[in-house]
C-alpha cells in the first residue's frame, strides 16, 4: 500500500493513483478471484458509497468548510439513523452495482470487526447489532449486481466477498473508513444514541432525499461511469443526511434479508468461472442465484470476544480478537471511541498490525527459542522455525536441518486426515550444511558385512528398534519384524533392557548417522571411481562478444584451486575436463606430459562420442599447466567467431559418454547463450505464445517438449550425471526444455537475462563459485520408509523415479531437498507414533560409498486439535508450493489456484469446527501454528508461474517453477516472505542486524533506506526524501538526484554507516544458497515497479489481492462451509 493505504481518506475524495497496490494510472491488475482470467483494468474510481466522486480536486481531509455534490456541505451531526425495522424501498431493487473495494475499505471492514475495540463478553441488545465483519455473508444471499466500473471489474476482494451487506444497500463502510476501533461513519459513539437517529420513516440508509444526487455522484449532468442515471442512487450510496453507513435502517430486511438486484457472489468476488475441479480440498464455489445461510446464533451481535483470536491460543496476541466482543449495551451497533466519520480532525491509522504478521511470529520464535540448544530426544515435539538460530542436540531424532514436517503430530486415521485436509508431508534435505557448532554425522564402519538391517523391511539399524531376549534379538521398529542379531553385532542388555554399549554406537542413539557401503551397494560390484567436473562453454558469437568466454576462463583458473574435497583430505581427487562448442564440440586433451593442449573436434552432433579417453579427465593439480595454457588460448582461438547457431542435447550428451567411458560419475558445467537452433537432435523452436496464457493450453508452455531431452534426462541420471545449466539468454529460449536435463539429474539452473560483463559479471561468479565449491554427493538413490498404518505415497524435488519408491538423483547438493507425501493405510497407534526413516546411497568427494540414515518419530493422535498444534506453517507452504507447481503442468492454472483457496478454507473450517471454543461464527479464528499461513498462501498464489499474467516472461515462470521444486524449507519461506530491513535509523557501530519489517508500501518512509531480499533478488530502496548526508556516506555524492539509474554496487568509502551497509550485503550474500545481485532503486523511478511485485501483502502487480484482501475472502469461504 502506499503512504496513505491505510490512511480514513475524506469520505468524498477520489482514491490516490497507484494508492492501496493498485498500480500507477493505467496499470491492468487481473481480478483475484478471476483465476486466470483475461486482465481488467481498475479505471476511474468506482462511485457509490464506497468512494463518491469529489466535484473539482479532492476535498482537504475532514475540512469543515468542504463543499461536495454540487455544494451540499457535510453534515456531520444530521445524518439521520433509520430505524431498525423499517421496510425496504422499493428504489433499492433498481442499484447499480455494488462498487469495488479498495484497500481502506477493507480496513473499513477490518475495523468493522471491531479488532481490539469492543470490551471481551459484551452482548449487543437484540436487534441492536453492529455493522458486518470481515467476510459476514448475509443471512441468505438473494441476487447482487455485478461490480460496478465500465467492465464490470473490482478489484480483489470486492464488498460483496467480504463484508456481505447487513442490508441491501449496505455493501461495504466507506473509502475513508476510520481506523479500528472508532466508529464507522456517522456512527454514533459509545455508549450515545444515533446521531441524529431519524423518525420512523425517514427514507432508509442509501436513498436520497428527492431530487438529491446520490452521495459519490459526479457533478449534476454527468453520471458516474457504470452508475444508474441521475436521480437513481448509486448502490448503497446514503445522500448527504443518509443514517450512518453501517446501520441498516429501521425496518430494512432482518439481517438474512437478501441484499437486491444481481446475482451473488460465487468464489471470490463472484468471479470464479464456473465451480472448481474436484478432489482434495475442492468444494463448490456458490454459483448464481441465492444462497442460504441459516441465522447463527450471535452472528452479528453476539460476543466477538476472540474474533480471529479467543481459541486461537493468543495466535494473534490478541488483535483481531480478546477484545473483540459485540456492540456495548446502549449502542445501535455502533463503534466506541473516535470521532463519526463525517466528523471531526483527520483519524488514524488503521494499524496493520491487527492482521497476523509474519514478522512478529518470526520475532517472537527468536525471542523465545533463539540461541537455544533444541534437543531431539522427545518423539514429535516442534522444532524452532527455520528462521530461528539455534543449535541442535541429536539424541535419538533426526535434526530439522535435514528433516522437517508439515505436522508432527498424525491423525490416527484416515477419515480424520480427509476431514482436516491438512498434508502429511516430510521435506528432507539429506546432506544440509550444519553450522560449525554442531557435531559432523558420525561414520559407521561394519566392515564387510555392511549395516544391520531388518531382514524384512530392510529398514536400518536405528533407535527405534527394541532389543529382546538378553540382546540376542531384535523387533524392528518399522514392520515389528522380530530379527536375529549378528554374533559379532550382539551386546547384553542393562536393567531396563538397554543395550550397554548404547552411546557407543551412533545408530542405536542418534538420529542421523552414517555407513560405510560395502561392495554390494556398488555399481558392478565395483568400488567407484572419484568423480569429475565437466565445463563446457559455449564459444558461439554472443558469448565471446560480451565477454563471458573470457571471464569464464580467467574464473576457472581460480577456482580450480578451490575444488571441492572430502573433509580431513589435503586436496581434491575430483577430475576435470573441458569441451567447447558452437554448432560443433572441442575437445581438449590436458594431459600432464603435454607441452600444449591438443584440440580434437566432433562435427557429428547426430551421433555423438568422446575422440579421446586419456587426456580428457585429469587431476587439476597434475595438469595445472597445460590446463592454465588452454584457458589462456581458448578466448583468442574464438575472437573472430561469427558463428551464431549453437546445439545443446549433444553437449550433455558428449559428457554423459566421457563419463561412462571412465566410469565415474561427474558433474557438467554448460554455459549457453541461447536456445539451441542449430541442426543437431534436440534443437528447439520458439513455442512461446501468449496467446496461451489463462487458457486451459497454458500447461503447454510449462511442459518440455518430449523426445531427446526425456531420454537425456534418462540416460544422465544412469550415469550418475549431473547437469548445471547456466544460461545468458537475450530472448526466449524454452527454458521448460532446457531445464528438464538439469531438473531431473539434480542439477541446478542459473539465469542471466541480457547479460552485461560490467553488472552482470560478479553476480554469475559468485553463483559458478558457489556451485562448484558446494558439498555434494554423486549418483545417489533415497527410499523413505515408514512404521505400519502409513507409506510415502508421493515424492517432489530435482529427482527422477524409475519406480514408486526409488527416488533417484544424479548429484544431490547441500541444499536440495525432496518433499515426500504420506498416506495411510491403517489406523496408527497413538502408544507407539509414527517413524520415517530416510536413506540416502551415495558416493562422496572422495569416492567412497556411503548411506547416510535420518529417522525421525512423530506422534499420532485421535484428536485433531494436537495436529494443528503440531502443524509448521513453513513446510506446509514448501509442500502447497511444490504441489501446485507440478499440477500446472496437467492443469490449467485457475483450477490449481481454486484448489490451493479451498483447500486452506477447508483446514481453517476444519480447526475452527472441530478445535475452537464456541463462538460467533462472524469470527474468523486461526490455530496459532497456522496464523501465518494466509499471508504465505497468498503470496505463492502471486507467485510468477501461477500469476497467469501475459505481461509475465514465460521463461521467468518457468525458471521459478523449476527452481522451487528443489528448494527446503527455508528457501521457500524467504522467497513467499522477503525480509525487509530497514537500514536508515540502525545504529552503524553495533552488530544487531535491525529488525525486518513487514513486506508492505505502507512500512516505506520517504526519508527511509530498506534493503529488500528473498533469495534470489535483492534490492536497496531509497526515499525521494533521503538526507544528503546518508546519500553522501553511502554513494559519495551530494544528493539522490546525482545518483545513476540502474546502479547495481555500493562504493567502497572509509565511514560507518557505507561500512555496515556492505558487511550486511556480503552476509546476505554468503549466506544464501544462491547469488544474488544487487538492484538500487529509487522511490518513484521506473525500476521501483519491479522492487513492489516483493511486497507480498500488497495488492499484486500482475494481479491477485493484498493480505487482507485474502484474509477476508478465506474467511468469507470458511464461514460457507461451516454453514
Amino acid at each position: 500500500m502506499s503512504q496513505q493505504g491505510y490512511v480514513a481518506a475524506p469520505p468524498y475524495s477520489q482514491a490516490q493513483p497507484g494508492m492501496g497496490g493498485y498500480g500507477p494510472p493505467g496499470a491492468t491488475q487481473p481480478l483475484y478471484g478471476h483465476y486466470g482470467g483475461p486482465p481488467q483494468g481498475y479505471n476511474a474510481a468506482p462511485t457509490g458509497v464506497m468512494k463518491p466522486a469529489a466535484v473539482g480536486p479532492p476535498a482537504a481531509p475532514y475540512s469543515p468548510n468542504v463543499q461536495q455534490n454540487g455544494g451540499t456541505p457535510p453534515h456531520r451531526h444530521l445524518a439521520p439513523t433509520a430505524a431498525y425495522g423499517q421496510p425496504p424501498q422499493s428504489s433499492y431493487n433498481s442499484m447499480a452495482a455494488p462498487p469495488s473495494l479498495s484497500t481502506q475499505q477493507i480496513t473499513s471492514q477490518m475495523s468493522a470487526m471491531s479488532m481490539g475495540s469492543y470490551a471481551p463478553g459484551t452482548q449487543a441488545p437484540p436487534l441492536q447489532r453492529p455493522p458486518p465483519v470481515m467476510g459476514q455473508p448475509p443471512m441468505h444471499q438473494g441476487p447482487q449486481s455485478p461490480p460496478m466500473s465500465p467492465q464490470m471489474t473490482a478489484p480483489p476482494m470486492s464488498p460483496q466477498m467480504t463484508a456481505p451487506p447487513m442490508s441491501p444497500q449496505m455493501t461495504a463502510p466507506p473509502m475513508g473508513a476510520p481506523p479500528m476501533g472508532a466508529p464507522l461513519m456517522g456512527a454514533p459513539l459509545m455508549g450515545a444514541p444515533p446521531m441524529g437517529a431519524p423518525p420512523m420513516g425517514a427514507p432508509p440508509m442509501g436513498a436520497p432525499p428527492m431530487g438529491a444526487p446520490p452521495m459519490g455522484a459526479p457533478p449534476m449532468g454527468a453520471p458516474p461511469m457504470g452508475a444508474p442515471p441521475m436521480g437513481a442512487p448509486p448502490m448503497g450510496a446514503p445522500p448527504m443526511g443518509a443514517p450512518p453507513m453501517g446501520a441498516p435502517p429501521m425496518g430494512a430486511p432482518p439481517m438474512n434479508a437478501p441484499p437486491m438486484g444481481g446475482p451473488s457472489m460465487g468464489g471470490m468476488g463472484g468471479n470464479f468461472p464456473g465451480s472448481p475441479p474436484p478432489g482434495v480440498g475442492c468444494f463448490q464455489s456458490a454459483g448464481p442465484g441465492p444462497q442460504g445461510f441459516p441465522q447463527q446464533p450471535g452472528q452479528f451481535g453476539g460476543p466477538m470476544g476472540g474474533a480471529m483470536g479467543g481459541a486461537m491460543g493468543g495466535a494473534m496476541g490478541g488483535a483481531m480478537g480478546g477484545a473483540m466482543g459485540g456492540a456495548p449495551p446502549g449502542m445501535t451497533g455502533g463503534f466506541p471511541s473516535g470521532p463519526s466519520q463525517l466528523a471531526g480532525p483527520p483519524q488514524k491509522k488503521l494499524d496493520p498490525d491487527s492482521i497476523p504478521s509474519p514478522t512478529q511470529v518470526i520475532e517472537d520464535d527468536q525471542l523465545r527459542q533463539g540461541g537455544q540448544i533444541y534437543n531431539t530426544s522427545v518423539r514429535g515435539q516442534v522444532p524452532p522455525l527455520v528462521t530461528t538460530q539455534f543449535t541442535v542436540q541429536d539424541q535419538g531424532n533426526a535434526s530439522p536441518r535435514f528433516m522437517r514436517c508439515t505436522t508432527y503430530s498424525l491423525p490416527c486415521t484416515a477419515d480424520q486426515a480427509k476431514q482436516c485436509q491438512v498434508p502429511l508431508a516430510t521435506i528432507i534435505t539429506p546432506l544440509a550444511r550444519l553450522p560449525n557448532s554442531e557435531t559432523p554425522l558420525h561414520v559407521v564402519n561394519h566392515g564387510e558385512t555392511g549395516p544391520i538391517r531388518c531382514n524384512r523391511c530392510k529398514a536400518y539399524m536405528c533407535p527405534f528398534m527394541q532389543f529382546t531376549e538378553g540382546g540376542r534379538r531384535f523387533q524392528c521398529g518399522f514392520c515389528n519384524c522380530v530379527n536375529e542379531v549378528p554374533a559379532f553385532y550382539f551386546q547384553h542388555l542393562d536393567h531396563v533392557g538397554r543395550r550397554v554399549d548404547f552411546y557407543e554406537r551412533p545408530e542405536l542413539c542418534l538420529g542421523s548417522y552414517e555407513f560405510v557401503a560395502t561392495l554390494d551397494y556398488c555399481k558392478n560390484n565395483k568400488p567407484p571411481n572419484p568423480p569429475a567436473f565437466i565445463f563446457m562453454i559455449d564459444v558461439s558469437y554472443n558469448n565471446v562478444k560480451y565477454g563471458l568466454v573470457k571471464m569464464i576462463c580467467d574464473e576457472l583458473k581460480t577456482l580450480l584451486e578451490k575444488l571441492p574435497k572430502e573433509e580431513g583430505s589435503e586436496s581434491s581427487v575430483v577430475k576435470v575436463g573441458f569441451v567447447t562448442y558452437n554448432k560443433v564440440l572441442h575437445f581438449y586433451n590436458v594431459k600432464s606430459a603435454l607441452a600444449q593442449p591438443q584440440m580434437m573436434v566432433v562435427s557429428d552432433t547426430a551421433d555423438m562420442f568422446v575422440p579421446l579417453l586419456d587426456g580428457f579427465l585429469v587431476n587439476y593439480q597434475d595438469s595445472k599447466a597445460v590446463i592454465y595454457n588452454l584457458l589462456d588460448q581458448i578466448p583468442d582461438m574464438f575472437a573472430n567467431s561469427n558463428e551464431s547457431e549453437t546445439v545443446f542435447a549433444p553437449v550433455i550428451q558428449a559428457g554423459v559418454e566421457a563419463l561412462k567411458a571412465a566410469e565415474c560419475s561427474g558433474k557438467l558445467f554448460v554455459f549457453q547463450s541461447a536456445m539451441p537452433t542449430a541442426e543437431a537432435p534436440g534443437k528447439l523452436k520458439n513455442r512461446d505464445d501468449k496467446k496461451l496464457v489463462n487458457t486451459d493450453k497454458e500447461k503447454t508452455l510449462f511442459q518440455p517438449q518430449k523426445g531427446v531431452y526425456e531420454q537425456l534426462a534418462k540416460d544422465c541420471v544412469a550415469s550418475g550425471c549431473s547437469v548445471d545449466l547456466f544460461l545468458f539468454p537475450s530472448q526466449y529460449a524454452d527454458l521448460s526444455t532446457m531445464g528438464s536435463v538439469p531438473f531431473h539429474t539434480g542439477g541446478s539452473v542459473y539465469k542471466y537475462n541480457n547479460f552485461q560483463v560490467e553488472t552482470d559479471g560478479e553476480h554469475f561468479l559468485r553463483d559458478l563459485r558457489k556451485d562448484v565449491q558446494k558439498p555434494v554427493g554423486f549418483d545417489a538413490v533415497m527410499r523413505v520408509r515408514t512404521s505400519t498404518g502409513f507409506r510415502a505415497t508421493d515424492f517432489f524435488g530435482a529427482v527422477h523415479m524409475n519406480n514408486t519408491t526409488d527416488v533417484e538423483m544424479a548429484v544431490v547438493d547441500c541444499d536440495k531437498a525432496v518433499t515426500v507425501e504420506f498416506k495411510h493405510d491403517d489406523t496408527l497407534s497413538e502408544d507407539t507414533g509414527a517413524m520415517i526413516q530416510c536413506a540416502l546411497l551415495y558416493t562422496t568427494l572422495g569416492g567412497q560409498r556411503r548411506l547416510r540414515v535420518h529417522n525421525l518419530g512423530l506422534n499420532c493422535s485421535a484428536e485433531l486439535s494436537n495436529l494443528f498444534k503440531s502443524c509448521e506453517t513453513d513446510s506446509l507452504i514448501n509442500f502447497f508450493a511444490k504441489s501446485a507447481y507440478r499440477a500446472i503442468l496437467k492443469q490449467p492454472i485457475k483450477n490449481v489456484r481454486e484448489i490451493l483457496v479451498n483447500q486452506t478454507a477447508h483446514m481453517l473450517a476444519c480447526y475452527r469446527k472441530n478445535c475452537a471454543s464456541a463462538s460467533a461464527a462472524s469470527q474468523l479464528i486461526l490455530p496459532d501454528t497456522m496464523k501465518v499461513f494466509p499471508v504465505y498462501m497468498n503470496s505463492l498464489m502471486k507467485s510468477a508461474p501461477l500469476a497467469a499474467s501475459a505481461e509475465l516472461p514465460t521463461d521467468e515462470r518457468a525458471h521459478q517453477r523449476l527452481s522451487v521444486m528443489a528448494m527446503g524449507v527455508e528457501e521457500t519461506q524467504l522467497l513467499l516472505y522477503p525480509r525487509l530491513v530497514p537500514l536508515h535509523n540502525m545504529d552503524a557501530g553495533s552488530d544487531v542486524l535491525p529488525a525486518p519489517v513487514r513486506c508492505s508500501e505502507d512500512r516505506l518512509s520517504d526519508s527511509g533506506l530498506f534493503l529488500l531480499e528473498n533469495g534470489h533478488s535483492m534490492f536497496l530502496w531509497l526515499g525521494q526524501g533521503s538526507s544528503p548526508d546518508l546519500i553522501q556516506s553511502l554513494f559519495n555524492l551530494p544528493s539522490l538526484a546525482h545518483l545513476q539509474p540502474n546502479t547495481s554496487d555500493l562504493p567502497e568509502l572509509d565511514n560507518p554507516l557505507s561500512k555496515k551497509v556492505r558487511v550486511i550485503v556480503q552476509d546476505l550474500l554468503e549466506k544464501r544458497p544462491s547469488s544474488m545481485k544487487l538492484h538500487i532503486v529509487r522511490q518513484k523511478d521506473k525500476p521501483e515497479v519491479v522492487f513492489r511485485q516483493f511486497l507480498v501483502e500488497d495488492k499484486g502487480l500482475h494481479g491477485g489481492a493484498s493480505y487482507m484482501d485474502f484474509l477476508c475472502f478465506v474467511h468469507r469461504e470458511i464461514r460457507q462451509l461451516l454453514s
